[in-house]
């Protein structure tokens, strides 16, 4: 499995918007096993994105699905930044569905 887990930051008072931006486009993408979409806390401003796909080809191939293009364009103006991401290799857990 391949993993990543992504800190977003929206420009102010947009959290809530780019949030909604995202969870429309994680319908249908084939491979992903889980797409959660997390506030921070401490940040009004900022969204944890923690991805789990069967693996990283699938991960790749989602970027290019006419779903997700449509999302990154209409979430273009209201990201300030991407802060911080790790690619991990998740093993299995609670919720997790199994891979192939």
């Amino acid at each position: 499995m391949y993993g990543l887990i992504g800190k977003m930051r929206a420009t102010r008072g947009q959290r809530d918007a780019m949030m909604d931006v995202l969870l429309a486009s994680t319908g249908a993408m084939p491979g992903c096993l889980s797409y959660i979409i997390a506030t921070d806390p401490a940040d009004a401003d900022a969204i944890w994105v923690t991805e789990v796909w069967t693996d990283q080809a699938s991960h790749k191939a989602s970027l290019q699905l006419p779903e997700v293009q449509a999302a990154i364009a209409k979430a273009r103006p209201i990201i300030a930044g991407f802060e911080f991401q790790v690619e991990t290799h998740p093993v299995g857990g609670f919720g997790l569905a199994k891979a192939g």
